[in-house]
């Protein structure tokens, strides 16, 4: 039994962070249903790949869920998500500020009938502000915040992350406030509204560049996979491969020098401090990048590793998931899915806790797999009434 059995989660949620933070949620024990409009939360067009119609998109962060169909432009489908928030301790959304207002569902509205609700928004730019009522796409959000001005090489273009780097982080601090709020309800009673923004958090993962612009005024630039604070702390060449050489602190630096056979790296005044080598970052870099275009990666990181050297391979996204280490904390798990059968699926982070492990439940859902379920089960609709609605478009079911 996870951690989190027997809460009862509202997702409406669609795209990412939402449904990533639900999704942490479902695998800790919790019962999500997730909200969809009759056409579906948009990732499930998002493509290719596809399998059987599902897409890759979809099922990275859906797993565990029951999925309902419901026109909410319709008033009884507002009235219908009305009474399922009735029954939740948690709902989530990520409609623009200020949408659902419209149809009744909007925080103070649901918290009348359930003054114990936590209720998070999740918006681009918050509820407030200038830029309340525009849209945020992660994309849009890394150019916004700075982290595309800092990433990618120096004399090449602001590059973006290869994933939506601040809807994954907005995820997480979801569910971390949703957690907060529900500690905190467990002493006062009450629930109450999370106002997140993935321009707030944006910001605020950019933690020591921020802070060292808020320092020194001197505004970061792209340096690659270069670290502003750390030498050498970035990719090297070798002779046929990549890897990254993580160079911590000066003794590090000392063994590093030793493995090379380097040691006039070492006695060189220059580079004795980390302070030393940033200042003098272009001569060092040069020379450690000559030395390490002559030997192969797989020569370079046995010798660092036994010198006690923090390195690793630049693997490729199939070559990390193929790490012997990866299989050694299961990081993937299979689900049977409707369509699909086994179907693999990366694992939550989380399945290492002693006593409550997280673990799948279900597979992502086929749209509308759980109306019925849910309306019959939950709000206690008769077949017949179910029936009726779907006849009327108001839901959908699988």
């Amino acid at each position: 039994m996870g951690s989190l059995s027997g809460l009862k989660v509202l997702d409406l949620s669609r795209i990412l962070a939402g449904p990533y933070a639900t999704q942490m949620l479902a695998d800790l024990g919790a019962e999500v249903w997730k909200v969809e409009s009759p056409w579906g939360d948009d990732t499930r067009r998002w493509g290719p790949p596809f399998e059987q119609g599902e897409s890759a998109y979809f099922l990275s962060t859906n797993r565990g869920k029951k999925s309902l169909a419901v026109n909410l432009k319709d008033p009884r489908g507002q009235e219908l998500v009305r009474r399922l928030a009735e029954k939740a301790d948690v709902l989530v959304e990520n409609f623009k500020a200020g949408d659902l207002a419209r149809y009744g569902l909007d925080y103070e509205s649901l918290a009348k009938a359930n003054p114990g609700l936590v209720y998070a928004s999740i918006t681009g730019f918050g509820q407030n502000g200038p830029r309340a009522r525009e849209p945020g796409y992660d994309a849009a959000l890394q150019g916004i915040t700075g982290i595309m001005s800092i990433t990618g090489e120096p004399d090449g273009p602001p590059v973006k992350i290869g994933v939506a780097w601040i809807d994954v982080l907005t995820g997480l601090t979801a569910a971390v406030g949703i957690l907060a709020a529900l500690r905190e309800r467990e002493v006062s009673g009450r629930g109450q509204h999370i106002d997140l923004a993935l321009f707030d958090v944006g910001v605020a993962a950019l933690v020591n560049q921020a802070q060292a612009y808020l320092m020194s005024g001197v505004v970061p630039q792209r340096m690659g996979s270069a670290h502003p604070q750390i030498v050498p702390y970035q990719a090297f060449a070798a002779s046929d491969k990549w890897f990254i050489l993580a160079v911590g602190n000066d003794g590090q630096y000392q063994k590093l020098t030793e493995a090379l056979q380097r040691p006039d790296l070492w006695e060189d005044e220059r580079y004795q401090t980390n302070a030393g080598r940033v200042e003098h970052r272009g001569e060092l870099v040069a020379e450690l990048a000559r030395v390490f275009k002559t030997r192969s990666r797989a020569e370079w990181l046995e010798i660092l590793r036994e010198a006690g050297v923090p390195a690793t391979p630049v693997n490729d996204v199939g070559e990390a998931l193929a790490d012997p280490q990866a299989e050694a904390r299961g990081l993937l798990w299979s689900v049977e899915h409707p369509l699909l059968g086994p179907t693999p699926l990366l694992a939550s982070p989380l399945q290492h806790m002693s006593r409550t492990p997280a673990a799948p439940s279900a597979p992502p859902p086929l749209l509308g797999q759980h109306t019925r379920e849910v309306l019959t089960g939950v709000l206690g609709l008769p077949d017949e009434e179910v029936s009726r609605l779907v006849a009327d478009g108001v839901v959908v079911t699988g």
